[in-house]
């Protein structure tokens, strides 16, 4: 789609911070599937939730990258 681009390069374990949290009271949910749509696990409840990417990248505060987190 031309004009379509990304803010966010999402992979797979990365922690992403959302702007509004989860009724546990979870803000941070750890990406487990990264595409058209993405599947994401919250970090307070492990509950798991889709999402499509337009939608998340809207959603998104913050990305914790899991690479960040090794070094």
């Amino acid at each position: 789609m031309p004009g379509k681009f990304f803010l966010y390069k999402y992979e797979v374990g990365d922690v992403v911070r959302m702007k509004k949290k989860h009724p546990c009271g979870s803000f941070e949910w750890t990406l487990t599937r990264v595409g058209a749509e993405c599947k994401m696990t919250c970090n307070g409840c492990g509950r798991l939730a889709v999402m499509d990417r337009p939608t998340l990248e809207k959603s998104t505060v913050e990305v914790k990258r899991k690479s960040d987190d090794l070094d």
